[in-house]
């Protein structure tokens, strides 16, 4: 399909799963909600359903202008699209606060040891002795019956309002780096400032994210628009590449998450 030459191998499941979304809404004239999509599916859907489709609009929420991951609308052009139509519940965790401390990672395994779906899960945020997660309305319920402790300690999780949620805009500081490729490690090495071993190494380990998914090819080629993640060192992601230098270097915009 020539619609393929435009995106990674890898990514081609998911680029018929919004084809088959599409399909579908079109035929049937009912609204399509999606589960949660981190910021790489949600540009797939926007390159394949944005502003040159006719029939169809989209729009993205994730529970405030901030959020991370979203849940997009697909729906006929004439729908009136609402909040209510995302089906996004904020929960807000009570816990001894004094007795154990959580963070994101504990929350996250205690939900995955449950069966519940990465996906079905938006933003989760730990900070301050309080913890936020924004869930797909469907889930809820299981999550208040059966999510009742984390790392030994009483948890329950009570329903907000959204306008509640704690909201934290993300600070990025962006530099301009020279570069011999765009490979994973050459990239990583000069983002991070680690030397070519130590960069393959973390990769190695399976320990470096592209675009929220694990990569343990060196050789890997990165692209403009790419988030990386590398466990320990925190986030970053390409923002520009501006072409190249008179001693034939690549030129690009990098920006770390501060």
């Amino acid at each position: 399909m020539e619609v393929y030459q435009h995106f990674r191998k890898e990514e081609q499941p998911f680029i018929d799963q919004v084809l088959s979304w599409k399909d579908q809404v079109e035929r049937s004239y009912i609204p399509k909600l999606t589960d949660f999509l981190d910021p790489r599916e949600q540009e797939i859907v926007q390159m394949l359903l944005g502003t040159s489709q006719d029939e169809l609009q989209t729009e993205a929420f994730g529970g405030s202008e901030y959020s991370e991951r979203k849940r997009i609308v697909i729906a006929p052009v004439y729908e009136t699209i609402t909040k209510d139509m995302f089906q996004i519940q904020l929960l807000e965790a009570v816990y001894p606060e004094k007795f154990v401390s959580l963070e994101h990672r504990d929350v996250m395994g205690a939900f995955l040891s449950q069966g519940v779906k990465r996906k079905k899960l938006g933003d989760i945020t730990a900070a301050d002795g309080k913890i936020h997660l924004l869930a797909a309305g469907e889930v809820v319920p299981f999550i208040q019956m059966n999510l009742t402790s984390i790392k030994k300690s009483r948890i329950s999780f009570k329903e907000q309002s959204l306008e509640s949620l704690a909201v934290k805009k993300e600070n990025w500081k962006e530099y301009d780096k020279t570069i011999s490729s765009l490979r994973l490690d050459t990239v990583i090495k000069e983002i991070y400032g680690l030397s070519r071993k130590d960069a393959a190494a973390l990769i190695q380990k399976l320990l470096v994210k592209v675009n929220y998914r694990v990569v343990d090819d060196v050789k890997f080629q990165l692209q403009e628009g790419d988030m990386l993640s590398v466990r320990g060192k925190g986030r970053s992601k390409i923002v520009e590449i501006r072409g190249r230098s008179k001693k034939d270097k690549i030129k690009m915009t990098a920006a770390i998450l501060q």
